[in-house]
């Protein structure tokens, strides 16, 4: 599924996360289990929040930067209050950065050496470069107002979520935007939460680890 300006997903302005929730609901799908990846994990426990899954993967999981518990880098609360501050403005600064090179450069130089080994494969530096591609299709609106929802404060609390929730972060993970505790604020935040710190992975454990991550979250 590709989010509204994505891919050859119509845009929808002023969307919200829980619009995507309610997006994934008109697909009636049963028993759905769901990975959030990166930017994508607030997408993926919006659909918790909405009850619409009943186990979630956050793979390297953008954190709630903006929530009051949240301790952040410098550079990371001057975005998370640029945002707060004027989240129009905001949007524009990140459309004005955002494109597959910039993302595919970033990814690559600001990595550690195991997660490059897997991206700097052919096949997948292909993939991977096909995908960024895509999700700028359409230009960078639909990437600069995801950020924005990423920055801000999120529009239901991760604390009422009854689904299983599982959190993945790899110690040599070193974007803060993921999370800058590694997923442990968060985790201490969600009731049924089981938390996977693994110190001598990267942020690619979605592929590094994709056996481990999709049999605990079809574990019943």
């Amino acid at each position: 599924m590709e989010r509204p300006g994505l891919g050859s997903s119509t845009w929808v302005p002023g969307r919200t996360l829980l619009d995507w929730a309610e997006d994934v609901r008109q697909l009636d799908l049963a028993e759905l289990a769901t990975v959030g990846f990166s930017q994508g994990a607030p997408f993926a426990l919006a659909c918790a929040a909405r009850g619409l899954t009943s186990a979630v993967a956050i793979v390297s999981g953008g954190d709630e930067l903006a929530h009051p518990e949240s301790a952040l880098p410098p550079d990371v609360r001057q975005l998370v209050d640029s945002v707060a501050a004027d989240p129009a403005g905001a949007e524009v600064e990140f459309a004005s950065f955002g494109n597959a090179e910039t993302l595919w450069r970033l990814s690559i130089d600001g990595s550690p050496e195991v997660d490059r080994e897997i991206y700097l494969q052919p096949q997948f530096a292909k993939a991977f470069r096909r995908a960024l591609e895509a999700g700028f299709a359409q230009g960078s609106a639909g990437y600069a107002h995801d950020t924005v929802l990423h920055f801000a404060r999120w529009p239901f609390r991760v604390e009422d979520l009854t689904s299983r929730v599982h959190l993945w972060y790899g110690g040599l993970d070193g974007n803060p935007t993921h999370s800058p505790d590694h997923g442990a604020t968060l985790a201490a935040r969600i009731p049924n939460v089981v938390r996977h710190y693994l110190p001598d992975a990267g942020g690619a454990l979605l592929w590094t680890n994709a056996r481990e991550i999709l049999a605990e979250l079809l574990a019943r």
